[in-house]
């Protein structure tokens, strides 16, 4: 046993018996990263068995050789230690814990009744808080969009965003179409909104019939003053609100009769663990969502990684939650994740174990793991097993887990920027991804140099990947490991290539097309085709495609806020202050706006007649009109 390991082991043997959370810690480049984060009944016992001379398994030994330091919360019960887990894993993110996304969501109404004028919100995305009616989920196929541009034109809502109405200071295209009724310039009184809104909501509410009643008034008043087009629009509208009502008010007569409830079931396979959840809402079967991850060294660590899956799912998530979860749990685990939920989240959620009829569907969503799992295994779909490849391929001790990859982008020497991309568990984490601006340097592109100036602000941030993914072939791959070396970094590099050549090329007795993806990998005399384990080509092209995006991004606008600025510069009369308004309003080319009249460009920029007059000698003169 290595001496550090011996000096865990004694400090573990005096923390206390009770419940808490542990911090496994290491530092890297000089920055404390926490590799993991646990929950314990008793932390003495829990702590103490990661540096005992029990057997582990590979997954744990390797966790364990990182391991430089650790510290511990108490908490009062199992309880709050399971609530304190899941809030650290969010806060800090550790890299052995596992990280949950949504593999799909469903869609609602939103309205926030917090802003003066409320509109309507297709989101899969729902804000849970005060003063904001959520109507869903609604199901696959409820045309449900098309229902909330329906509302939204038939009473005339607003449909910009609080930040285009507030700069607004006249009606737009939409009011002379009848279409909205303005009330960014105070066409509409409050009092008067809000009844054309509560149409809306009583339809949602149930009421349906008395808001088509109202609607079919408005259609007759409109062929009365003879704007047949606009009651046209009207009668369509009602006909397709009749249709989703049929549907809809089904779902509401049902919803008082019947709860709503989940049902969660998960698999152990090989490499991963597969989470099925079926999701019935007023006793219809809204649809399922999967979740996969790698799975634990122990039947017993599994279970604790779906238990901390249903937590972290359900407090965390966007979707309504159920009145109701089915899980196959211990009497004793049933309760204590129903007093944690009633810490953290609002509305109240039973837990319980499925029995009777709830028995045959928790076996069907279990079967829906299994298969869930055995389709993307055979179809080599699951990241893991890009991942393991991946492993396989540098000759890793353990699966990366944290895969990161730059791009730079430069124009003639000017603007250089780069972008930073991190995947996790073969997944984008967009959290991490970061912009840099870098210097511009006399010598013009200077790869070598950015990259090291990227890297030398990258090392900082502390929690430092896997496996860095370099957008080049063998050139490029070496330039980086030039850099990690100065920084005296043993961390893995591999490239990825799409080299063009005029005819196919030969492998190992293989014929390639000259349109595949190639990995670089430094040591190997050829480069491996990714194409062969379609899994690992998903994720380390869409890292490069991602950080290509990325980059040119930020250096399009860069070059845009300077190109923009330094044009405006000499216009006299235009100040900082003019200069903001401008940007905020600026939309087209340059060469797009010379087109406009001069009140066009005032209304456009926001500016006053003077200052257009100005603006349009200079488009003139760049852009002479034919």
């Amino acid at each position: 046993m290595k001496k550090n390991t011996l000096q865990l082991l004694e400090k573990a043997k005096h923390l206390p018996t009770k419940s808490g959370c542990y911090l496994m810690k290491r530092k890297r480049a000089g920055v404390e990263e926490i590799l993991y984060i646990g929950k314990a009944k008793n932390l003495r016992a829990r702590v103490s068995s990661y540096f005992n001379s029990s057997e582990k398994s590979p997954k744990t030994q390797i966790l364990v050789s990182h391991i430089q330091d650790f510290d511990f919360i108490m908490t009062k019960t199992d309880a709050e230690a399971y609530i304190l887990e899941n809030n650290l894993i969010k806060k800090h993110i550790p890299k052995y814990n596992i990280q949950l996304k949504d593999d799909k969501s469903y869609p609602y109404i939103q309205i926030d009744l917090n802003e003066k004028f409320p509109r309507l919100v297709y989101t899969r995305r729902p804000k849970r808080k005060k003063k904001v009616r959520l109507f869903g989920p609604f199901t696959t196929g409820s045309n449900i969009h098309k229902i909330s541009r329906i509302f939204t034109k038939s009473f005339t809502l607003r449909d910009c965003s609080i930040e285009e109405m507030r700069r607004r200071k006249r009606p737009c295209l939409i009011y002379q179409m009848r279409q909205c009724s303005a009330p960014c310039v105070d066409y509409i009184s409050r009092e008067d909104y809000e009844v054309d809104l509560n149409n809306v909501i009583n339809f949602f509410e149930g009421r349906s019939s008395q808001v088509l009643k109202t609607l079919e008034e408005r259609m007759f008043k409109e062929a009365e003053k003879e704007h047949f087009e606009r009651a046209a629009e009207i009668r369509d509208s009602i006909e397709e609100l009749k249709e989703f009502s049929k549907a809809y008010q089904k779902q509401n007569v049902e919803l008082s009769t019947e709860k709503d409830f989940d049902i969660a079931a998960y698999h152990v396979g090989e490499l991963e663990v597969d989470i099925s959840i079926y999701m019935m809402r007023s006793g219809i079967l809204l649809g399922h969502k999967n979740f996969h991850f790698g799975k634990g060294d122990s039947d017993k660590e599994n279970h604790e990684l779906f238990q901390t899956f249903l937590f972290q799912y359900y407090s965390n998530t966007k979707e309504k939650l159920p009145s109701r979860i089915y899980i196959d749990e211990k009497k004793n685990d049933l309760a204590m994740i129903s007093e944690a939920f009633k810490e953290v989240v609002d509305e109240e959620i039973e837990v319980q174990k499925p029995i009777g009829k709830m028995k045959s569907l928790y076996e069907l969503t279990y079967d829906h793991a299994k298969e869930h799992q055995r389709f993307r295994v055979k179809n080599m779909d699951g990241p893991w097993i890009g991942l393991n490849k991946l492993k396989e391929l540098l000759k890793l001790k353990e699966t990366p887990k944290i895969l990161e990859c730059f791009d730079v982008a430069i124009w003639q020497g000017k603007s250089p920027t780069a972008s930073q991309i991190v995947f996790r568990d073969g997944k984008p984490d967009k959290t991490q991804y970061r912009y840099y601006h870098l210097e511009e340097r006399p010598e013009g592109n200077n790869d070598f140099a950015m990259m090291r100036e990227v890297l030398a602000r990258r090392l900082k941030k502390g929690k430092l990947p896997d496996v860095f993914i370099v957008d080049g072939g063998k050139g490029q791959v070496s330039s980086f490991l030039a850099v990690l070396e100065d920084f005296e970094l043993d961390i893995p590099v591999v490239g990825i290539a799409k080299i063009k050549t005029s005819k196919s090329e030969t492998f190992k007795d293989k014929e390639v097309s000259s349109s595949d993806e190639r990995l670089i990998i430094p040591n190997r005399i050829n480069p491996y085709i990714l194409k062969k384990t379609p899994s690992l080509m998903r994720i380390v092209v869409q890292m490069r495609d991602e950080a290509h995006r990325f980059s040119r991004k930020l250096h399009h606008k860069k070059e845009k806020d300077r190109i923009f600025t330094s044009w405006f510069d000499d216009i006299e009369g235009i100040g900082e202050k003019t200069l903001k308004t401008i940007h905020e309003n600026m939309d087209l080319t340059l060469k797009e706006l010379a087109q406009l009249s001069l009140i066009e460009i005032s209304h456009k920029l926001n500016v006053k007649e003077s200052i257009a007059e100005r603006i349009q000698l200079k488009l003139l003169k760049e852009f002479p009109q034919k």
